[in-house]
């Protein structure tokens, strides 16, 4: 397989990146992450944008990630929010694991809130649930469907009274 090949190819099989925790709140627009490749200080960094960045990136498509190379004395990731505010977080010589639980209590949603959303996205995108409320208010308005008898009349070989009515001879309807 092509996509098993490389440095840790675990890193690109879907239950890795399902596995991410880092689900970043709605209003962030862009997570930029400046490191370096070299020096102990940023040992931290670099691991986080090898193992947690396909995976926040899987968790948010909705968000711009970049990340920026030997640029910079110190690493740091600044967050910029859809109001134009930007949030700057000092990462200079934590580990990989200190990384993810501050941006997980700073940056990302609570899991009360995830589980809400899952929720309701699984009652809101279910195409067998109609009603008031849902996406089709009548079965018979979801393709495939028998029509409303009060519409279209249903054919006799549908309906009760033909079927299980006998006729005068004996033979049923």
């Amino acid at each position: 397989m092509p996509f098993m090949k490389g440095f840790a190819p675990v890193r690109r099989t879907l239950k890795y990146l399902e596995a991410g925790k880092l689900v970043l709140k709605d209003k962030i627009k862009i997570f930029s992450v400046n490191y370096n490749t070299f020096g102990d200080h940023h040992k931290g960094a670099r691991e986080f944008v090898i193992w947690c960045l396909p995976q926040l990136q899987y968790k948010n498509p909705d968000v711009q990630v970049v990340t920026f190379k030997n640029m910079t004395p110190s690493p740091f990731i600044r967050v910029f929010t859809d109001d134009g505010k930007d949030v700057v977080v000092d990462i200079d010589g934590k580990a990989n694991e200190e990384i993810q639980e501050h941006l997980l209590n700073t940056l990302c949603k609570s899991s009360q809130l995830l589980q809400q959303e899952s929720v309701a996205k699984l009652v809101k995108t279910n195409p067998a649930n109609f009603g008031y409320g849902c996406k089709q208010n009548c079965i018979c308005r979801v393709p495939g469907q028998v029509p409303c008898p009060g519409v279209i009349p249903l054919p006799k070989h549908m309906r009760g009274k033909y079927v299980f009515f006998e006729r005068d001879d004996g033979v049923p309807g």
